[in-house]
This record gives structure tokens, sequence and C-alpha cells, in this order.
């Protein structure tokens, strides 16, 4: 009972530095890829900080990694849209500043976008590390219109990243929609549908229904545009100005109806929150100001839809080395869980608001998890 205490405790602190808005930390950082003969990356670090500030100290807590790669001849800083909304929810936004010239090489970007997720992890085990032991295993590698789709180069036959989430994606060279055949991770994809630079027909639509993971969400946002996605951007908007058609509600718009969906998809699949798993969808299901389109295996579509018919959540799903329980009613709730043919490794009756259940000693394979008599199937991998 101490031990099922203790990890109800830690679960409820953790949840609660979560949900308190961090000040933003700042820090650019060189790093070397000896993997290629020492390239070096220029990077722009972005993090929960005690006070904002360049060099400031970092908050207390593990916070999940977002590396974000820029548009085409657009430099980092026209993305403050989204460290200033991202970070002070516990994000670490991390910006590399390569390849900006008019001639840039794809295939180096996307690399550079794959190292620095694993070199941000590798930081959180180094003691010498500024972020050492604030580093989550969860991360996303993100992008918008080159960067986005240098994404799809990065995502692809490598599951380091826990999502790929890109806005505008641009086709590349080497092709991103040839290298979505072999991105397996979730995907979230944000399109414009004004947008004139990168058509969606052309580009977008193309690696979407390439994808091969097994569950992704493509987001159009009604009369967006392709540079509305970032802060304004004298290259960006003097291309987009010369194409058609052109976007026919606000910047400022545009970033509200992203992050509507995008904040409550990041706490669902980077910190495991199953209120978020319900708003997500719920926002998907109940919105005029975009269309989507969402293809997922069928245990993630019974598990989402039963989210809405009960009084309590469990996730992740798949999992891995726990599951965490939220209950919504002030009753009693006996939990159980079963291997499919129907012998128990767990069973326990609680009143708690929040149960963390460890799972690391689970094989992997499917499992039944049972609440008061309703019952989910879950994947353990």
């Amino acid at each position: 009972m101490k031990k099922f205490n203790y990890l109800v405790s830690s679960y409820l602190l953790l949840h609660i530095a979560f949900s308190q808005p961090f000040s933003i930390g700042h820090k650019q950082i060189t790093f070397t890829d000896p993997a290629r003969s020492n390239r070096s990356i220029l990077t722009e670090i972005y993090y929960p900080s005690t006070s904002s500030g360049d060099n400031t100290p970092i908050a207390n807590g593990t916070f999940p990694v977002i590396v974000f790669g820029h548009g085409f001849v657009m430099s980092w800083d026209a993305y403050k849209c989204f460290w200033d909304t991202l970070v002070p929810m516990g994000y670490i936004l991390v910006f590399p500043r390569t390849e900006g010239s008019i001639s840039p090489n794809h295939n180096e970007f996307a690399l550079d976008l794959r190292f620095l997720n694993e070199k941000m992890k590798a930081e959180n085990t180094n003691p010498s590390s500024f972020f050492y032991q604030r580093i989550s295993n969860k991360s996303a590698i993100m992008g918008h219109s080159m960067g986005g789709g240098c994404s799809f180069l990065a995502a692809a036959s490598y599951t380091g990243s826990t999502t790929l989430v890109n806005f505008a994606a641009a086709n590349t060279n080497p092709s991103s929609i040839v290298a979505a055949k072999n991105v397996t991770i979730p995907l979230l994809m944000f399109i414009g549908q004004n947008d004139g630079v990168t058509p969606p027909n052309q580009h977008q639509i193309p690696m979407f229904d390439s994808c091969a993971s097994s569950c992704k969400t493509r987001v159009t946002i009604l009369g967006g545009g392709h540079c509305y996605f970032a802060d304004y951007n004298f290259n960006c908007s003097f291309g987009e100005g010369t194409t058609s058609p052109q976007p026919n509600i606000t910047r400022a718009e545009q970033q509200r109806r992203v992050f509507h969906i995008l904040k409550p998809y990041l706490n669902y699949i980077l910190k495991n929150s199953s209120t978020d798993s319900i708003l997500f969808i719920n926002r998907l299901q109940n919105n005029s100001e975009f269309n989507y389109v969402r293809q997922c295996s069928t245990l993630t579509i019974l598990n989402e839809h039963n989210n809405f018919s009960r009084d309590w959540t469990v996730a992740p799903n798949p999992f891995e080395d726990k599951l965490v329980f939220n209950f919504y009613k002030n009753k009693t709730y006996n939990v159980r869980i079963s291997s499919l043919d129907g012998h128990w490794v767990f069973q326990l009756v609680t009143t708690q608001k929040t149960l963390e259940i460890p799972t690391s000693k689970l094989k992997n394979g499917i499992y039944i998890v049972s609440v008061n008599g309703q019952s989910v199937k879950l994947l353990k991998q």
C-alpha cells in the first residue's frame, strides 16, 4: 500500500508540474555530428525555465523534446509562436539553423533533425550537460514547408521519435512522398486549404496517402495559407503573394486553430494524458473551422471511441513500462488486467482518482483492461 500511495503521489506531483506555465529560457549551442565529418549544427533551444531569458536555469522536471525544421530561406525566429505556446506547457523546442541558403541540402537537413533528436536525449544522461536529467524519453520531429518535407525524410525507417508533426509540408529532393512509405510512427499533418505555395494535392496529400503509419491524422485549416503557420517572414510572404489561392483568414486565426488541435495532441502522445486524448478527438469531431481525415488501426479507433462512454481512461496505448488510469467519479473502481487467454496479471480495488501500474515485467502482446465490467484492449510493446 505504501508503494501504491507513493506512485499515486509521484504521478500527481508530475501532473501538477506539467500543468503550471513555465517561463521561457533560451540557449544557443553548436552541436557536432561525428558521423558526418564533424558537421556543425548551430542550434537554438527554448526550454522551460525558472525565469525568462538567455541561459537561465532550467525548471525542475523532465520535458519532451520537439525538434523543428524551418522552411525554405526562412529562419528559426519565424516560429516564435511555437515556443511561446509550447514551452510554457513543458516542452523543449530545438531549432537547427542549418540549410538556410537558396540551395539547401534536404537530406542533410533531415539528418540534422534526426541527430538533434538523438543528441538531446543523450544530454539527459550526461552529468556535465545543462539538460542533465531534464529530458523525457518522448519526442517529436516537426517541420514547416521545406522542414515539413524534411521531417518525413528524417522519420523514414526511424522510430527514435515518438511522433511526426508537420505544417504545409513541401515535397523535397529526395522525395518526401517516397520517404513517407517508410514512416511508421504516428503522424499529425496540418494543411492550409488555400496554400498556393505547396498545393495540398501535389504535396501534403500524396505524403499522407503514402505514409505507412498505423495512426495518421490530416487537418486542413479552412481558408488557411502556407506562411501563416509561422510568424511573419519576408521571404515566405513575398513568395506566397505571387501564388493563388490566397489565405482568407488572418495569421492569428490560423495559428489559433492549429494550437487548438496541436496542444491536446502533444499532451496526449508525449505526456500520456488520457484526458487530452479525449479532448483531441472531441475537438477533431466537433469543429467547423477545419476538415480532418484520421486513419488509425482498429485497436486505436476502438479505444478512442470507448473513451467517450466511460468515466475512466487508461493510457498510453501502446504501452511499455506503465499504465496510468484516471477516474472521474467518486466511487469504487475494480481494476483488472488479463492476457487474451483470460489469465489475470493484475487486480486492485481503488477509490483513488489516479492509479499508476508498473508494467515493465509484462510480456509483449495484447491485454484486456477491465474496470467495473467495461473493457478495452491495449498493446504492450
